[in-house]
């Protein structure tokens, strides 16, 4: 980041102009200062300084200040490649869509905003200073771009051993192996690798510790994360101040591959990969204060993958003089964000089309090969390799069973789980996966993951648990009220906050208090943010606090009308009190600012059936159905709502053809089987019962319902 100036500026302010879906944007000067005239947050034309630049090469973008302190990232960037490469050029960040000013993307709402998306990777020792009652900012930093203390933290102790060698030097006074700094990052200090002969592979001189100072430290700004606490301390885990984004199928595809639209950056791809598990760290290929690799090109590899090895057309199987290939080709496949920003893959896989074939998944055959189709590629492949390729990344089949709800779900998630080659970052999101199917047979594997030393693992483990009574999760949770690191407190403490403090043991009481305090100390950090406002509201709710949870929910309303979850929560507190047709007025006008959101319309719907509003109702859980056909509940409800009314063969009609999307829904199979069994289908009915059975084998309810089908079947 740097202020806007003649020497910072890359774009063209001579009077350029840029067209886009109608709005015609222009980059000029005036009285001194770069200027430019878009479609403000009205959606008329109107004229903002251009305060900061933002970033250097492929791209620069351009920040604008507003009087509340709001710094807003213009969505028209400037292309800084050269012209032979299609640079020079004045693109929009949203190339092919339409964002008009009501949209939660356009460059004055809060997804643009620098304040809280951009700021604390972009200048050192941030503090975003944002006052509620105001709603103004007054962000500080440090130093305006990225300095010395934004990797090694607070430099001032650092300077004073500088100042005090300087006295004493060169009189053979002690010297400090620190150097005054927070953190030493020595992980290579001492760490040889040895190459095995047979396989080109190296072997590293000694195991990698658990905290993996230099990977946490680069994380803070190379990861997919969100902040809730300013306190980060160099080479602590970045798990202590921010909540990290594990496997997540928006983020992802099933085998850990970032998806094309949605920036994952490099640290989730790096501890998914066996560099990660072996030992390697950022800085063996990347030196970290002039940003360049270690060596050029495949150099880079070959400091430790024998060059004579895998340089070669025996290893590679294309012709090098036809079309020569780079390590990076094959096992580091880039992705291109903001229009034109190639990202590299850091996972380091080997390529994967077999299961492309099976599961969809890209794989890097296929990204030059764009002509022929995965099967081609898998035959290619197994034809070099052998059919064997598995790899490091084995999980791809579990995560894809999990998002399409096949039956064997659980088994694969559970046994990624309890791999021990899997990384703990794996093992985090499989855990996190299995709270859809938390039963007594797999809660020890959460059990387990609570004493992990790794805290993503906890935190996964966690995850897992949520659903589950408070009250008999207290005794395996409520020990990590006090863990070490920060994320791992606010789940547990999040988790936990139902139980009245009448009925939590006394031992344990200052240590819930004090961990509650430090949640919302984090969702006060983030009160310029829907999700903080709604987060604290769901923590008062449950903390019985209604006045301060409708307070935060409406908060988070004020900031951004349109968001869903802080409408369904509040709608969920006024039915908790009674309140329904409160409800009933806060659903519909977020729906009037997002009609397209199908859980809207399901609350909504939920909310008529109990004020005894049928027709309105059976409206809105249909519209949620078709909204969101991939969602089984919203298909169940109104499947429901209509036998409710007697139409079951509707509702039987709606069932089977949800059925078709989630073969194995056990809410839409239970309902097939007793909707048929009240319709005297019995076939039918033992049918659906049976497919129910096969998934839950040892649920008394649902036997007893088997047995009873049977019976009405075939009669005595």
């Amino acid at each position: 980041m740097d202020h806007a100036t003649e020497k910072s500026v890359l774009g063209d302010f001579h009077d350029a102009s840029f067209d886009h879906f109608g709005v015609n944007s222009r980059f000029f000067r005036k009285d001194g200062k770069l200027m430019v005239e878009t479609d403000g947050a009205d959606g008329k034309l109107a004229e903002f300084e251009v305060k900061y630049t933002f970033g250097i090469a492929p791209l620069q973008q351009y920040l604008v200040e507003f009087p509340d302190g709001r710094i807003q990232a213009l969505p028209l960037a400037w292309d800084s490649r050269p012209t032979a490469v299609g640079g020079q050029r004045w693109f929009h960040l949203y190339a092919d869509e339409h964002i008009g000013h009501d949209d939660i993307l356009h460059w004055t709402k809060l997804n643009q905003n620098w304040n809280f998306m951009c700021a604390e990777c972009h200048s050192t020792g941030i503090r975003k200073n944002y006052d509620a009652a105001g709603d103004r900012f007054a962000t500080g930093w440090a130093e305006i771009s990225v300095g010395c203390e934004a990797c090694h933290g607070m430099g001032s102790r650092h300077l004073a051993w500088a100042g005090a060698r300087r006295s004493w030097w060169p009189f053979g006074r002690e010297e400090d192996p620190e150097k005054g700094l927070v953190v030493r990052f020595d992980e290579r200090e001492g760490v040889s690798w040895t190459p095995d002969a047979a396989t080109g592979l190296p072997t590293r001189s000694s195991p990698p510790l658990a905290l993996r100072k230099e990977v946490e430290t680069c994380g803070l700004c190379h990861a997919r994360r969100s902040q809730f606490s300013e306190d980060w301390m160099p080479g602590s885990f970045l798990s202590d101040t921010h909540h990290v984004s594990a496997l997540d199928r928006s983020l992802f595809h099933a085998d850990g591959q970032m998806r094309d639209m949605e920036e994952t950056y490099n640290y989730a791809p790096f501890k998914q990969s066996r560099m990660f598990a072996h030992g390697v760290t950022c800085s063996d290929c990347h030196d970290p204060h002039s940003a360049t690799l270690r060596a050029p090109q495949d150099g880079v590899c070959g400091q430790c993958h024998a060059p004579q090895r895998y340089e070669t057309a025996a290893h590679r199987h294309h012709d090098e003089s036809n079309a020569p290939l780079a390590c990076a080709s094959c096992h580091m496949p880039a992705r291109t964000y903001m229009v034109i920003d190639q990202r590299h893959d850091h996972s380091f896989r080997i390529p994967r089309p077999d299961l492309s074939t099976k599961l969809g998944t890209p794989n890097a055959c296929n990204d030059c090969h764009k002509d022929k189709s995965a099967e081609w590629a898998a035959a290619a492949v197994g034809g070099w390799f052998g059919p064997n390729r598995k790899g490091f990344q084995n999980y791809a089949e579990a995560f894809n069973a999990a998002w399409t709800e096949q039956a064997d779900a659980e088994k694969l998630l559970s046994a990624v789980a309890r791999d021990p080659a899997a990384s703990p970052f794996v093992h985090a999101s499989a855990l996190a996966e299995l709270n859809a199917y938390l039963s007594g047979a797999n809660v020890e594997l959460a059990r387990s993951g609570l004493a992990d030393r790794d805290p993503m693992v906890r935190i996964g483990a966690l995850d897992m648990l949520e659903g589950a009574p408070a009250d008999e999760l207290w005794p395996i949770i409520s020990p990590l009220l006090s863990d070490p690191v920060g994320d791992v407190r606010l789940r547990a403490v999040s988790l936990l906050a139902s139980v009245p403090t009448a009925s939590q043991p006394a031992a344990d009481r200052a240590r819930f208090d004090q961990a509650a305090a430090e949640f919302i100390a984090a969702q006060r950090l983030n009160a310029d943010r829907p999700e903080g406002r709604s987060a604290l509201g769901s923590f008062f709710a449950k903390r019985g606090m209604g006045a301060a949870a409708e307070g935060e929910y409406r908060a988070a309303l004020r900031l951004s009308p349109g968001f869903a979850p802080a409408a369904v929560n509040l709608a969920d507190l006024y039915r908790a009190l009674g309140r329904d047709l409160d409800g009933e007025q806060v659903l519909r006008a977020v729906v009037k600012a997002s009609p397209e959101d199908a859980g809207l319309r399901y609350a909504l719907g939920l909310t008529l059936i109990r004020l005894g509003r049928s027709d309105d109702a059976f409206d809105e859980l249909r519209q949620a159905a078709i909204l969101a056909p991939d969602q089984a509940q919203y298909a169940f409800a109104y499947a429901v709502a209509l036998h409710s009314t007697g139409r079951r063969d509707d509702a039987i009609a709606m069932l089977e053809t949800s059925l078709e999307r989630h073969p194995n829904d056990r809410d839409t199979l239970l309902a097939l089987a007793t909707f048929n069994r009240d319709a005297r289908n019995f076939a039918a009915a033992l049918g659906y019962a049976k497919r129910l059975l096969s998934l839950v084998p040892n649920d008394p309810n649902i036997l007893r319902l088997t047995e009873d089908l049977r019976r009405a079947h075939s009669p005595e």
